[in-house]
This record gives C-alpha cells, sequence and structure tokens, in this order.
C-alpha cells in the first residue's frame, strides 16, 4: 500500500509525525516522506535521529496556513497525513483567532491543495475535543472535521478521497496526564493532584494510532471517521500504578477539561459500524456511488455510543503498570 508512494506529513516533527515516519520507514519502502512543518530546529533534530534513511525523507518548512506553500509541497505527493494544529486547550482559549487559521483556515489549504495537485488520499487526524466540544480547541477540530469530510463533494471526477482518524491524548504524549504526574513525582512533592476522581480516560499508544492511520489509507472510501476499540482507565488507578500509596488531592476540573472521552455519540449511531479492533462512522451523505463505502460490519444498537466511562475493557493497576514501562518518559 505504502510501498514506492509519496506521503506528506503536515505537522511532521510531532509525537505522531515522528511515529508515523519511522513506522513506515521500518515496515514498508516509501518512494518519500515529506515532513512539512514551521520549525526548523525540530526538523534538524528528526534529521539526525533518522541519518540511515536520509535518502527517503525531505524536509519542508511551511505552515498549512500557506495555501501556496502547500501547493508547491503537495506536488506528486500520493498521500497526505494531516496532523498540524495548534493542540493546547488554555493556548487555544488565549489566542482564539490563531487557533481557528491553523485549525480551520489550515485544514481548508490542505484540502484546496490536495484538490488541485493530484494527491489520491488524505488522513486527517482529529480529537476526541471535537466530539460534543466544550473548548475552543474542540469547536476548531469540529469544524476541521467536517470540512475534510465535506471535501469529498467536491472531488468531482479525482481520483481522491478524504477521511479521518479519531482518538485521545496518547498515553505519555506532552501535557497529558502521566508526564504531568512523572514531573511532580521526580520534583519529590509526595502528592498527586487529581481534578476530579470520576475521571477516565482512552489508553492509546502511538503505534495504535499510527496503524489505524495506515487501516485509513487502505480502506476510505471518502467521508470515513475511523476510530480504535482501545481499554480504558480511571485517573485515581493511573497515580495509583505511577506511585503505590501516594497521597493524592482533588483540586477541581480546569476550564475546557471533560470528565470523559466521547468518540461516538449517540447521534452517530446509525452511522456507526463495529469492526473487531475499530469502529467506523460513516457519511450521512453520499456524493458519488462509485466511491460509495459499503459497511461490512455489525450495525452498532440505537442509542450506542463510545466513551472512556462506558468502556467494556478496563485496565487494572496492574496493567497500567506494566503498560508505563513502554512510555517514554524524560
Amino acid at each position: 500500500m505504502l510501498s514506492n508512494k509519496s506521503i506528506l506529513v503536515t505537522g511532521g516533527t510531532g509525537s505522531f509525525g515522528k511515529a508515523f515516519t519511522k513506522y513506515v520507514l521500518e515496515h514498508y519502502n516509501p518512494k518519500k516522506i515529506i515532513i512539512y512543518s514551521r520549525d526548523e530546529f525540530k526538523q534538524f533534530i528528526m534529521q539526525q535521529e533518522l541519518q540511515q534513511y536520509k535518502d527517503k525523507l525531505r524536509f519542508f518548512i511551511g505552515d498549512v496556513r500557506d495555501k501556496e506553500r502547500l501547493t508547491r509541497a503537495f506536488e506528486g505527493v500520493d498521500y497526505v497525513i494531516h496532523a498540524a494544529a495548534l493542540k493546547q486547550v488554555p493556548a487555544c482559549e488565549y489566542n482564539p483567532a490563531e487557533a481557528i487559521k491553523t485549525n480551520i483556515d489550515g485544514a481548508q489549504n490542505v484540502i484546496d491543495a490536495a484538490l488541485s495537485t493530484g494527491v489520491k488520499k488524505v488522513v486527517a487526524l482529529s480529537t476526541d475535543k471535537a466530539v460534543n466540544p466544550v473548548n475552543l480547541y474542540g469547536g476548531t477540530k469540529l469544524v476541521s472535521d467536517k470540512l475534510f469530510i465535506a471535501a469529498n463533494a467536491y472531488a468531482g471526477s479525482k481520483d481522491i478521497c478524504f477521511s479521518i482518524v479519531r482518538y485521545g491524548n496518547v498515553a505519555g504524549s506532552r501535557g497529558s496526564i502521566i508526564p504531568k504526574f512523572y514531573d511532580i513525582l521526580k520534583k519529590g512533592d509526595g502528592e498527586l493532584t487529581i481534578t476530579d476522581y470520576r475521571m477516565t480516560r482512552f489508553w492509546i499508544s502511538l503505534k495504535q494510532g499510527v496503524e489505524l492511520v495506515i487501516k485509513a489509507l487502505e480502506e476510505a472510501k471518502g467521508g470515513e471517521t475511523f476510530i480504535s476499540k482501545i481499554p480504558s482507565f480511571r485517573i485515581p488507578d493511573l497515580a495509583e500504578a505511577m506511585a503505590p500509596g501516594c497521597k493524592t488531592k482533588e483540586i477541581g476540573i480546569y476550564p475546557g477539561e471533560k470528565l470523559h472521552e466521547i468518540m461516538v455519540t449517540v447521534e452517530d449511531a446509525d452511522y456507526t459500524y463495529e469492526y473487531d479492533k475499530h469502529f467506523i462512522i460513516y457519511p450521512q451523505l453520499v456524493w458519488s456511488k462509485s466511491k460509495e463505502a459499503t459497511p461490512t460490519g455489525k450495525k452498532v444498537p440505537e442509542g450506542f455510543s463510545y466513551s472512556s466511562d462506558n468502556n467494556t475493557e478496563w485496565l487494572s493497576v496492574e496493567e497500567i503498570r506494566e503498560l508505563l514501562k513502554e512510555l517514554e518518559l524524560d
């Protein structure tokens, strides 16, 4: 599927971009992978880390806000993975116009550039925060998701499809709960702060996120949203796994924070099908019979929803402790 293909990753120096690039280089034989991002220093570091693959890598300095630059970078590209976004909830709340320029205007620029240059497939990374959003980041990603789904209506006779992959915070990712707990423990404070003892989250690794994106590249016909079936955990259990017997303190939920991660809403149930390791939300509108996806999974029951608090698979404290060993925390 990916062999001898040209692939471009927006926001390619981020955690996902680096993991995706390394995975594809190790498991496939792509023609080239183009890293498109704004930070020259991060690109330099990534070049050094993947020196053995230098013949397969290209690095473009550019911003998704710049459609002309995107169009230049997309020339000759087969697949685009759109991972670039402003993602920190507080930063987006304080700089709403900037979040809109990157997450919404940038998404439309990616769509327009892909339609203009012969790209075959675009997979955009979404987030649980786009589902019933309560903060600006989630709101911008909801709009972004809608733009990518609707982009299939503008493909016409072009051989291109747009799809979405949705998951929550990756275990151990910057700014998430695991590094926060780790920093507190490293400083020797001895007490872990928890915003709400009822809070739950999904557990997904970077590798699982990468594999879901590749599945979308392989299977998408246009407009689908792919969601992994993954276990849930309780935040107090995470604290116990990281520091057995430690003291915890409930400090109250942050502005824009949710108690639980929601991936599929009750309203989405009519269009959602279950597969062995994932769900797919199919588009409500069909723009072309020739590109219409035919669900082969099991339709979820009426009233179904998928969130971290109603999951059927839960991690125990010991299972969390074992998974923590696989993470690289500085």
